[in-house]
């Protein structure tokens, strides 16, 4: 495991894809088009370290979207347009069989022959592919019940968890917004049994990370702070009624939201159980809005009046890039995650 400094500043996965990098995914093509990629991600690497990030991803620019990846891992979806919006829609439409095991392994082997700092790799939660690839409709033949779709998800992400593993990558990361919309009242009304929902998510992420060991387990919670990349609708509300089935995660890091409406929940940190490491999400991911570092330590000196300084790692509230369509200046990220490094110094002088 790669040895971190005070304060560590890292990021939640997502980087924005310049175009070039958005036409290759379409292309999809043959050898040429496969070294440019890997070009690119070599680019997107150096950028991350080049702003002085202890941990650092692959930006996920070979990926299509953070969920769909799941697409990669195996047969049974069927890429589809999303009448409510136009979108892209990945769904399951099949009952799912293993595909191409190791495709997120190969993405954490190339990121960590070509870092020089700790590497971290993102998978989606069981529970978020049900609320997002399960439709009453469409699924119906092959899934009923959307939890037993979320539970055919297990093994297929359990086994590309002990692949990465085995590459030898420091961080994988859980991303489970969902279980954080939990936290928001209007969300919670349209559940029969909210609570009962959040402790299957929760369940739901303990399987694919039981038992396997040499490797720190992160789960990202946001309330779609990327709707603000996106002009979605975002969610508020305290993390007091998701602390029961935070608290019972099987993970040793939770990466947290600190700047969006309701966010910077003082409380609730001092809830959570203790060896908790809390990547803290303080760098605004708002297009046109670089935070200095002074706002983003004055942050980070909120959150340690409630834990202690030696369990914070710094990043943004998000990604900065969700879904492979989201246009974000990458040189606007450059100067966040710079700005997240200066406040990631100052700290260090303050408190070190």
């Amino acid at each position: 495991m790669t040895a971190l400094p005070l304060f560590p500043a890292s990021v939640v996965g997502s980087i924005p894809r310049p175009d070039f990098v958005r036409e290759l995914l379409d292309l999809r093509g043959g050898d040429a088009e496969a070294q440019r990629m890997d070009a690119a991600v070599r680019y997107v690497i150096a950028m991350q370290e080049q702003a002085g990030l202890d941990v650092v991803t692959d930006g996920e620019w070979r990926r299509r979207s953070y969920i769909g990846v799941i697409a990669e891992l195996a047969h049974g979806f069927t890429l589809e347009t999303n009448p409510a919006d136009g979108r892209p829609w990945t769904i399951v439409t099949d009952r799912l069989s293993p595909a191409d095991a190791g495709f997120i392994a190969r993405e954490a082997r190339f990121v960590k022959a070509h870092a020089t700092r700790a590497t971290k790799v993102t998978l989606p939660a069981p529970a978020l592919l049900g609320e997002r690839l399960w439709d009453a409709k469409r699924s119906a033949g092959a899934y009923p019940k959307r939890d037993d779709f979320v539970r055919a998800c297990v093994p297929i992400l359990r086994r590309e968890i002990e692949l990465i593993r085995d590459v030898g990558v420091d961080i994988v990361q859980i991303d489970d917004p969902h279980l954080c919309l939990f936290v928001d009242p209007a969300v919670r009304a349209t559940y029969d049994d909210p609570d009962r929902a959040a402790d299957f998510a929760a369940d739901m992420i303990n399987a694919i990370v039981d038992g396997i060991a040499g490797v720190k387990f992160a789960v990202h919670l946001c309330r779609r702070a990327g709707a603000r990349v996106r002009g979605e609708k975002s969610h508020s509300g305290g993390y007091g009624p998701i602390i029961g089935p935070l608290n019972r995660l099987r993970v040793q890091h939770l990466t947290m939201e600190f700047t969006a409406a309701g966010a910077a929940d003082l409380e609730s940190l001092s809830q959570l159980r203790s060896d908790f490491e809390i990547g803290l999400g303080c760098v605004d991911v708002t297009p046109g809005k670089v935070d200095s570092p002074a706002t983003i330590a004055q942050r980070v000196e909120q959150a340690m009046t409630r834990i202690d300084k030696e369990r914070i790692t710094i990043n943004p509230d998000c990604g900065f890039a969700p879904g492979s369509a989201a246009k974000v200046d990458v040189d606007e990220v450059f100067r966040k995650l710079r700005a997240e490094v200066d406040a990631a110094q100052l700290l260090r002088k303050l408190h070190g």
